[in-house]
């Protein structure tokens, strides 16, 4: 190869490798800006992703870290705040045979000696039957709701099949007290009864249960009502009782009982026999506490004009039947004394001129035909006499027999007879300032007032003498009615009610209390009907619960009955038994 061809390889090689190194060069240059794109891009979507979490998605970040805190179960307080019930972290006693292994032995010490050693921890548990569980090798729980320093002693044991899982418990702080309101929670953890059952979508649902729901009922009220409810229960030896406490111009209600009660906090097989609701679910026939509402239809529809008027107060036949009262109170009285000394025969005959169609119609403005109104799932249908009242049924009504209702319906009834004549449905829910329902109007407002002034004679000078607490001006009408039994009536079982109102020149709750098959002891001298039972736990009742409902008593104010007082004679020295 001469020098010119060498030198012209040469330099064909050096053009060729500076090519390659501009293609190298241009090549690297795309893959840095193709790398850098890609980056750009997804540092992009991530910005976007940020912001979109930060500002349009920070809602659910929100909610999520405060369902996280927030308890399983809302709680429920009463109306001034206090808990009834709440949900919180529990230990409980589990037994897992299998803790060893498969292959081993599922414990170390003996069933009889670890069975033992739990009742010296837990001294109302069955040791034969928790040593029959633990040799079963069935697994499941031994006991729930187990303090920490429980759980520790449980520990110290040392056996490992003995497991203690957290757990949320819901508790009720105030033991059985209210039991028929608030209900229970079960397993499930969905409420049960009461209020438990009605507000359980709010109670889990996460925006709503960081505040408590507040119901109408004032414990302090609901303490003293069941205390005195049970005291009377004891003194006459009765089966069962009910009680309730009802702000007349709202429907609040601010305590209700049914006795016996049961407890929340441990539903056994007892406790399961006492959840029936006497108040708002057994039906009953009230007896004499409806006549005050029949001669409030009768002023409300004329046929009451003059309170002078002499009613016939002999027997009254209708047909094969025939209408007395317990006493000759003589041949006639008027529309006062019939009420005082709690008279059928003139309550019928004031019926009778009224006619069925207007009493059936008052009835049903009181809501008397339907299931009570209240926001509880146990609810009775009243025992109504049909669409066609023939005369006797409206007579019999007229003093509360031939139809069956529950306590509610009756202190719904006086909350509208002394409020001003306006029926509102019952609540449990604790209502703000102008959130009370309008309600129907049922009364006239003057026979309101007349009905105000009536029961409040009847505390007076009648049968309810023994509800009459000093200065607080209480009203109201007892009912002694015997149980129906084949097809009659059962003589020796009565229901003892005193459906009241306080305090008469200003109406502001209502009160009814009642007992199931009172017995006549020392007590109540030897006496079963409602003006020796009943209305004395009325007349406790009372002073307990004005001063803590802002009513303090008062010996200087009282309703005005001067122009009916010349209508009724000297009152007699004791409470004469109603029929």
């Amino acid at each position: 190869m001469n020098a010119v061809s060498a030198s012209t390889a040469i330099s064909t090689g050096r053009v060729r490798l500076v090519t390659l190194r501009r293609r190298s060069l241009s090549l690297a240059r795309w893959r840095v800006l193709w790398v850098a794109l890609i980056f750009t891009l997804v540092a992009s979507v991530a910005i976007l992703r940020i912001a979109y979490l930060g500002l349009v998605d920070r809602n659910v970040t929100l909610t999520t870290l405060e369902d996280a805190l927030l308890p399983p179960r809302g709680e429920i307080a009463d109306r001034n705040g206090m808990p009834l019930a709440r949900a919180f972290p529990a230990y409980a006693l589990w037994y897992n045979p299998k803790a060893l292994g498969d292959d081993g032995a599922p414990l170390v010490k003996s069933p009889e000696e670890i069975a033992a050693k739990l009742k010296a921890i837990f001294t109302d548990m069955d040791e034969v039957e928790v040593a029959e569980r633990l040799a079963s090798g069935r697994p499941g729980y031994l006991r729930r709701r187990v303090l920490p320093e429980d759980a520790n002693r449980v520990q110290a044991i040392g056996e490992l099949a003995l497991e203690m899982p957290r757990e949320s418990d819901r508790h009720y702080p105030q033991g059985a007290m209210g039991a028929h309101v608030l209900g229970y929670v079960a397993a499930d953890g969905h409420g049960k009864l009461g209020m438990e059952q009605v507000l359980d979508v709010q109670l889990l649902d996460p925006a709503t249960r960081g505040v408590p729901a507040q119901l109408s009922i004032d414990m302090r009220v609901q303490g003293a009502l069941e205390d005195e409810l049970r005291r009377g229960m004891k003194l006459v030896d009765a089966k069962g009782g009910a009680g309730i406490v009802l702000d007349a111009d709202t429907g609040e209600v601010l305590a209700l009982a049914s006795l016996p009660e049961f407890d929340p906090n441990k539903i056994d097989e007892d406790g399961e026999s006492h959840m029936f609701n006497r108040v708002t679910n057994q039906v009953y026939e009230l007896g004499s506490t409806f006549k005050p509402i029949s001669i409030a239809a009768a002023i409300d529809a004329g046929v009451v004009r003059d309170f002078g008027r002499e009613w016939n107060a002999e027997q009254v036949k209708v047909g094969r039947f025939t209408i007395s009262d317990t006493h000759d109170y003589g041949e006639t009285l008027n529309v006062p004394q019939a009420l005082i000394h709690s008279s059928n025969t003139v309550t019928a005959r004031i019926a009778d001129e009224l006619g069925a169609e207007r009493m059936r119609r008052a009835m049903m403005d009181l809501g008397m035909h339907e299931r009570p109104f209240i926001e509880l799932p146990a609810r009775g249908h009243p025992i109504w006499p049909g669409e066609k009242w023939p005369r006797s049924t409206n007579m019999t009504v007229s003093y509360g027999h031939s139809i069956a209702v529950t306590p509610l319906h009756l202190a719904s009834a006086y909350a509208a007879m002394v409020n001003g004549g306006i029926w509102r449905p019952a609540t449990l829910h604790k209502l703000g300032a102008n959130e009370a329902p309008r309600g129907r109007r049922v009364f006239k407002a003057s026979t309101s007032s007349r009905m105000r002034q009536l029961l409040r004679m009847i505390a007076i000078y009648g049968t309810g003498r023994n509800a009459d607490a000093p200065g607080y001006r209480v009203g109201g009408k007892t009912g002694s009615a015997e149980k129906p039994s084949n097809g009659g009536y059962n003589r020796t079982s009565l229901v003892s009610t005193f459906a009241a109102a306080f305090p008469m020149d200003r109406p502001r709750y209502v009160i009814v209390a009642m007992l199931d098959e009172p017995r006549g002891t020392l007590a109540s001298s030897y006496q079963r009907t409602a003006a020796w039972n009943a209305a004395p736990i009325v007349g406790r009742l009372v002073p307990r619960i004005g001063p803590v409902l802002g009513i303090r008593p008062d010996d200087t104010r009282d309703v005005d009955i001067s122009d009916l007082r010349s209508l009724i004679p000297q009152a007699n020295p004791e409470p004469e038994p109603e029929a």
